[in-house]
């Protein structure tokens, strides 16, 4: 069983590594192409991980949500328009999703109102902003159901093959 490290503070893919029980060398040999002394460098952000290192760590440790962290709070572009996203249960997911379409429901005729000829004015900004934000709630909570989706099929909860069949079918 590797030592688990004291650190405070430890990276997602530290974290990560850390609660599958792998030491380094022994994660180098599950991810085939990362050798331990950079993922020692990643893990302790001496150096900025690649995409595609993120990707193998990802799938190898059955983890999408490190694809998320990287581009939320690594990649330069990801940081100004990819939020984070937390795993959360599928049940919390789907409340927080009724009460986002709510709001905006709520705020339907308004959105049509502010944006009917095509101007927003001084007096439609706030609001504008408000209902703007509303739906950025829903883009949140959608990509935080995929993002669950992902998880359950890397841990073999969803069957991959019926979930891509049926995915491909409305293509």
């Amino acid at each position: 069983m590797p030592k688990v490290s004291s650190k405070e503070n430890k990276n997602a893919y530290f974290r990560r590594r850390e609660e599958l029980k792998l030491t380094r060398e022994q994660a180098s040999e599950l991810l085939e192409t990362i050798p331990p002394e950079r993922i020692e460098k990643i893990e302790n952000e001496r150096v900025e991980p690649h995409p595609e290192e993120i990707k193998i760590m990802a799938e190898k440790y059955k983890a999408p949500d490190l694809c998320n962290y990287y581009c939320s709070n690594q990649c330069p572009i990801g940081q100004q328009y990819v939020p984070e996203v937390k795993i959360q249960g599928l049940s919390q997911i789907i409340l927080n999703m009724v009460d986002s379409l709510n709001e905006v429901q709520d705020s339907q005729r308004r959105l049509i109102s502010i944006t009917a000829d095509e101007i927003i004015d001084d007096s439609e900004i706030d609001d504008f902003v408000d209902i703007q934000e509303k739906l950025e709630k829903i883009s949140i909570t959608v990509e935080a159901l995929q993002l669950w989706s992902e998880q359950m099929i890397a841990n073999g909860s969803i069957d991959i093959e019926k979930y891509e069949a049926r995915r491909n079918r409305k293509k």
